[in-house]
């Protein structure tokens, strides 16, 4: 898929579809604490756990995201 292309489906679909911005913001809310994680010297277990969990739920976001994608791309009819 061209990179232009998916640029513009997402851009359309964070101005059309109420569903897409939210895993969006969820995506970059995730992204967000991962990196403050990240910048830790070190973990408490927890905050390892939390890591880990963010990462699942950044790339079950990420899944759902590219999905719609795929969805909006597929010709009517």
């Amino acid at each position: 898929m061209d990179r232009n292309t998916q640029e513009e489906i997402k851009a359309h679909l964070t101005e059309t579809n109420e569903t897409f911005r939210e895993l969006v913001a969820k995506h970059q809310e995730y992204d967000r604490r991962a990196a403050e994680l990240d910048a830790k010297t070190v973990l408490t277990a927890d905050e390892e756990l939390e890591e880990h969990r963010l990462k699942k739920q950044k790339l079950h976001l990420k899944d759902e995201i590219e999905q719609m994608i795929q969805e909006a791309l597929q010709p009517v009819g």
